[in-house]
């Protein structure tokens, strides 16, 4: 699982499991800036139960008291699983593709329903998510640049653990792979269909795609 998805389970497995009507009480608390939407009405948009919602809500909340994150603390939290490597700018990416409201933050109904595609969505679904995130200016596109600074932000935050070791040029030749085969008409960019498309048709494509959600 992720890194953002461990921090949150880490915390919640060093903690006494609390009560079902202590959390029910804590979604009532008026101090936090932001209370999330009743559990109900989030396991009914999401894939998850309404007892992996409470968990992971236990989690967002010990991490961001406030009820959101902004990006800083976002990048700070992402960084403590990274310290061989500069996290920052991938930080960066995920967090705009989580801040589907585009304010600064996310709240926690952003990042459940998020999470839920990732883990328990279907494969056009988790597809479609990497695309987003994939495509830097929200124009519908990849273009060749966006999609090398993807790779460059997980090359920079793996640091020396990227398997295989990567040389200053292998993010290049990484997305040049990757676009002879997405960009079908050859006219430089990568559309949606394109690119889904050619992860399903290509089992190296897909997995290359599990494991950048993986670092998710």
């Amino acid at each position: 699982m992720g890194a953002v998805v461990g921090t949150l389970t880490m915390q919640t497995s060093k903690q006494r499991r609390p009560s079902r009507d202590k959390i029910d009480d804590d979604l009532e608390m008026t101090t936090p800036c932001h209370r999330p939407e009743g559990l109900e009405q989030l396991e009914s948009q999401t894939n998850f139960t309404k007892r992996e919602l409470q968990v992971l809500y236990r989690g967002f909340k010990n991490e961001c008291p406030s009820g959101v994150v902004n990006e800083e603390t976002f990048k700070h939290i992402y960084a403590q699983f990274f310290p061989h490597g500069d996290a920052s700018t991938y930080a960066h990416y995920l967090f705009n593709a989580f801040d589907t409201t585009k304010n600064g933050s996310i709240k926690f109904e952003d990042f459940v329903m998020g999470l839920s595609l990732l883990l328990r969505g279907s494969t056009r679904e988790k597809l479609e998510w990497t695309f987003n995130l994939y495509d830097i200016n929200k124009d519908g596109y990849i273009s060749r640049e966006e999609m090398t600074e993807i790779v460059r932000a997980i090359y920079d935050m793996m640091g020396k653990y990227t398997y295989p070791a990567m040389k200053g040029d292998d993010p290049k030749q990484h997305v040049d792979a990757f676009f002879q085969k997405m960009d079908k008409n050859k006219d430089g960019v990568v559309t949606l269909e394109e690119f889904v498309l050619a992860c399903q048709e290509d089992e190296t494509m897909m997995r290359s795609m599990q494991l950048f959600e993986n670092v998710i």
